[in-house]
């Protein structure tokens, strides 16, 4: 009814002759001679109008003679009556200037359309782009349950101006198109691979009798998790292979993949378990294509500590979990088969270089001192890519350069990537992360890469290698190369400053042996006491001075507790990057917290240091702020952002992290 008034009430022709009648009719009782000339006047606006009408479209015609190349009549006619809706209007005032058949023939757009605005003709539909000289209209327009892709130009038909500029727009109905892509993409299929990744503790946690009831028990969970409409089978003993559609998968990443906290609930003995690991593959144009996509996802959660899901599609990798304890799953047969193959690459060159991660820490340090006493055991020529300003190992570095052996054998990034040769075997320790290396450079230069790692890996990892050797569940780099060295070296070919530095890595990275360490930790600091190290001068390594201590504890003076037992310090004064990661330690002494959170403004961004005790998983919460690191210690450099900004998605990422799966699941 509101929409009849005011249409009623719009200034149009017909109204004002109408009106003009009806004062014409009512003053003939009065006075005929004005009667008369009210009629007169009626009918003079009438012709007037009548005339106006044929002159605009006739000049429209002419406009669309001229738009579509001034050609004959039969080919303006095909313009008119195009087989698509076209409509025309003055992108000045708004009004509808002209429209062909098809296009008043859409719903609810009526006949009566001239002398309209567009707002009232089209509602809510924008004119800006066209303003902009765009020739599309930003995505589609949805009007009347129909779908349309709008095209349109500017043009200004007459020289005189008489028209101005006039705006024409050409309605393309797409909403079958649209129907049938949403059908597709919801249709489409995604390939999973599910994995019991601690089969073998299970079995061997529980007797003989009650393994099948204990793999019956998970396959049961797996079944009530994957509901109707999804394929699954089993192909090894401890593998599932899935297939599903795009709608089915959005269902289960809704959920968070919740099945990884319910297969969890399965125990075959006290302590002991079921975890699963998930690899999904999506968005490839055939089945073998998703099928790698899947085992590619799959080698990426195992990589990462297992019991979690990874999502591999066209381009990216995401990551679901990830927040039980990794357990240690090596064997001493993956160490000696690794250490022979190290052993031969290094054989066959004259030239390796060692380089870890930016900054480097007494991990990396360590981990490239042990790889340069196998190459010099082996009568090759060893270098380290290290950055000797700008690293947090000064007194460590000052004593290994002191020895003669290790003379010209720190080199700078340039330096290395412009000796660089074509056999040259580069070692990667302590990082497996190609933008975090102390020269990329020098990376996507060398043909042979070995890399040795215990962090876990990101969606951004080195491809090209010729030996990986990644333990996420090791307590550093160091602890891996020591079990190298017990394959290639004897004790006494190891100088008594390289196990002192190794064995520095190991106290770095497990805080004196107290986070991440297991049996081969220790077994790996025995080693090193053998060659030599003294505890006592590795230990004197970490003392600080006065200055550095006031600083931390400044640092610890601003921290705040979230959610109880997690505490967050956010400086707004840099400081040094060694400093804040004490200060995150330390804050691992107070009483209740469970992780800490240091971060602070340096080089245009914000710097981040986490850590934990295990129970939280900080580098999933760290991924999600574009940093990385492994479950208890990461960090990152967020560029262009604030300290008070990296504080608010840090409190969302945490919200997310904690989520449980029957509220938007485990963390992402």
């Amino acid at each position: 009814m509101n929409e009849k008034i005011r249409k009623l009430l719009r200034t149009n022709t017909v109204l004002y002759i109408l009106l003009l009648l009806l004062f014409a009719a009512v003053t003939a009782k009065v006075s005929p001679v004005l009667a008369a000339g009210e009629a007169v006047a009626a009918l003079l606006v009438w012709y007037v109008s009548r005339r106006r009408s044929k002159d605009m479209q006739q000049q429209m015609r002419q406009y669309v003679e001229r738009i579509s190349g001034g050609a004959d009549t039969a080919k303006s006619s095909n313009m008119l009556f195009a087989p698509m809706p076209m409509m025309v209007f003055n992108p000045g005032s708004d009004d509808v200037l002209w429209a062909n058949d098809l296009f008043m023939e859409l719903p609810d757009v009526g006949q009566d359309i001239f002398e309209s605005r567009v707002g009232q003709v089209v509602p809510n539909f924008e004119t800006h782009w066209l303003l902009e000289g765009k020739p599309e209209y930003p995505g589609l327009y949805d009007w009347n349950g129909r779908r349309y892709r709008i095209f349109g130009c500017l043009s200004k038909p007459e020289e005189d101006g008489r028209l101005g500029v006039l705006a024409t727009t050409y309605w393309m109905d797409v909403t079958d198109l649209e129907h049938m892509r949403a059908t597709l993409a919801q249709t489409r299929p995604v390939v999973a691979i599910v994995m019991i990744d601690n089969y073998e503790d299970l079995m061997s946690a529980c007797p003989e009798g009650k393994r099948s009831a204990v793999r019956a028990a998970v396959e049961e969970k797996m079944d009530q998790w994957r509901g109707d409409g999804v394929l699954m089978m089993k192909y090894d003993r401890d593998r599932y292979l899935m297939v599903f559609t795009e709608q089915r998968y959005e269902a289960l990443a809704e959920g968070r993949f919740s099945i990884l906290d319910e297969v969890r609930t399965v125990q075959a003995a006290e302590g002991v378990c079921a975890t699963i690991s998930i690899g999904v593959g999506r968005e490839a144009d055939s089945l073998d294509a998703l099928f790698k996509n899947a085992s590619l996802a799959l080698e990426m959660a195992l990589s990462r500590g297992g019991d979690q899901a990874v999502v591999k599609d066209r381009m990216n990798f995401e990551f679901y979990g990830g927040r039980a304890k990794a357990t240690e799953k090596r064997t001493k047969v993956k160490s000696r088969v690794m250490a022979n193959a190290l052993g031969d690459l290094m054989d066959d060159t004259e030239h390796v270089y060692i380089m870890g991660h930016q900054y480097a820490d007494m991990d990396t340090l360590g981990a490239a001192a042990g790889i340069c006493a196998v190459a010099r055991k082996r009568g090759k020529t060893a270098r380290i890519v290290l950055d000797t300003e700008n690293n947090s190992v000064g007194p460590m570095l000052r004593k290994i350069r002191q020895l003669p052996e290790y003379k010209d054998v720190f080199i700078g990034g340039n330096d290395a990537f412009l000796r660089v040769q074509p056999d040259t075997l580069l070692v990667v320790v302590d990082t497996n992360r190609p933008a975090s290396v102390e020269s990329e450079p020098l990376l996507e230069s060398c043909n042979r890469v070995a890399v040795i790692d215990h962090h876990r890996r990101g969606s951004s990892y080195i491809e090209k290698m010729a030996l990986n050797y990644h333990e996420p569940y090791a307590s550093s780099a160091s602890e891996l190369v020591t079990e190298l060295l017990q394959y290639l070296l004897e004790p006494g070919d190891l100088l008594k400053t390289e196990a002192e530095a190794l064995l520095a890595g190991i106290v770095l990275d497990t805080k004196n042996f107290t986070n991440r360490t297991g049996g081969r930790t220790f077994e790996a600091a025995a080693y090193l006491r053998r060659a030599g190290a003294d505890t006592q001068d590795v230990q004197r390594m970490f003392q600080s001075d006065l200055e550095s201590m006031i600083a931390r504890y400044a640092i610890i003076r601003q921290a705040v507790l979230y959610r109880e037992d997690l505490a967050v310090a956010a400086i707004n004064e840099t400081c040094e990057r060694v400093t804040a990661a004490k200060a995150a330690d330390e804050l691992l002494t107070l009483s209740g917290v469970q992780a800490s959170f240091v971060f602070y403004p340096k080089d245009d961004g914000v710097y981040i240091s986490a850590r934990s005790l295990g129970e939280v998983n900080v580098q999933v919460i760290v991924e999600a702020l574009g940093g990385g690191g492994n479950s208890t210690s990461a960090g990152g450099q967020l560029p262009g952002v604030t300290v008070e900004q990296v504080c608010q998605k840090l409190q969302e990422a945490i919200d997310k992290y904690y989520e449980k799966p029957n509220q938007g699941g485990t963390n992402k």
